[in-house]
């Protein structure tokens, strides 16, 4: 199985990547393939609402001229996704609500391309308001008929200064069991994901 971690963060080697990494590792411990895409800092523009995609139906966002449909397409071949994202103003940041904005509404328009995947958001944040961004991201996943796998707590991780997020015990330990549980919950969904209710 294949899981596919977003960098939401411009600092690729920050906490938000930190945070990531940690739950990937008991995915790969589990056998899946896995792949960490760096979105923070890279162009991708916001959504523009001219609905296009919900004309055309070929899975595609009609602007081209950014990393949104080489991403999508990673997207729609991925049995997890984890999307990461450093916690900006109580949200996250403006690469990651691009790329929720767009995919996730190309995704809808097109029969729920996104469905019966699993989703879970991870977030770094310096103090508060990482609540807020978590729930930003959920809010796609569980209209896209995704399914959210919980954890030892909300999925966030505490530290100012690149790798701070180590010294957070109870985001760490988090993070492991966020990754332990998409492992578990990849192998229990597998056989039967023909059958979700569409």
């Amino acid at each position: 199985m294949k899981v596919l971690a977003f960098n939401g963060s411009p600092r690729k080697n920050g906490n938000t990547a930190t945070l990531l990494e940690k739950v990937l590792s008991p995915l790969i411990e589990a056998g899946w393939e896995t792949e960490i895409v760096q979105i923070g800092g890279q162009k991708i523009q916001g959504c523009r609402g001219c609905l296009k995609c919900a004309e055309k139906k070929n899975q595609r966002c009609v602007f081209d001229n950014d990393i949104l449909n080489g991403v999508l397409e990673k997207m729609l071949a991925a049995d997890a996704m984890i999307l990461g994202t450093p916690c900006y103003f109580t949200d996250m940041s403006a690469e990651m609500k691009a790329l929720v904005d767009r995919a996730g509404f190309v995704a809808f328009v097109n029969g729920g391309l996104f469905q019966g995947k699993i989703g879970a958001a991870v977030v770094a944040a310096g103090r508060g308001g990482a609540t807020h961004a978590f729930d930003s991201i959920n809010h796609m996943f569980l209209m896209s008929r995704m399914i959210v796998p919980g954890s030892t707590y909300w999925n966030m991780g505490y530290g100012s200064n690149e790798k701070d997020v180590l010294n957070d015990s109870y985001g760490m330990e988090n993070m492991n069991h966020l990754g332990r549980t998409i492992a578990w919950l990849g192998k229990a969904t597998a056989p039967h994901l023909a059958s979700f209710p569409a």
